[in-house]
């Protein structure tokens, strides 16, 4: 029988993904409290963790808050999926980026192309 926490998850979760029925969630309690391990397939990772991890932060505090209610601690472990950046990363497949690689946020490009439309103009 599934504990509350654990339905709860999975019940947002599926709403969340457009591949419900890859989503697996494991059950662990030991002396820290109750631990959710959720797998989810590569295609809907980036719909669980959100932008800058905001989605992921407040199902975290959900069920921080459905943990309250039934006197345990609750927390969540997201496993990064086969064929995600990291494990592709760590595998050294080609086509991942090496995190020595730096990302150029598109802030830096569009300041960038300033500076060279200022260079350009030639103001002094």
């Amino acid at each position: 029988m599934q504990q509350a926490d654990q339905q709860f998850l999975e019940y947002v979760i599926k709403a969340l993904v457009d591949n419900p029925n890859d989503v697996k969630v494991n059950r662990t309690v030991d002396e820290m409290g109750v631990l959710l391990t959720l797998e989810v397939s590569a295609a809907d990772m980036g719909k669980i963790i959100g932008r800058q991890g905001n989605t992921a932060k407040s199902i975290r505090t959900l069920l921080r808050v459905v943990g309250m209610k039934n006197n345990s601690r609750v927390n969540l472990k997201i496993n990064e999926p086969v064929g995600g950046l990291r494990s592709a990363e760590m595998q050294g497949q080609p086509g991942a980026l090496p995190s020595s690689v730096p990302v150029q946020t598109s802030a830096a490009r569009a300041s960038k192309s300033v500076d060279d439309a200022m260079a350009d103009l030639k103001l002094e």
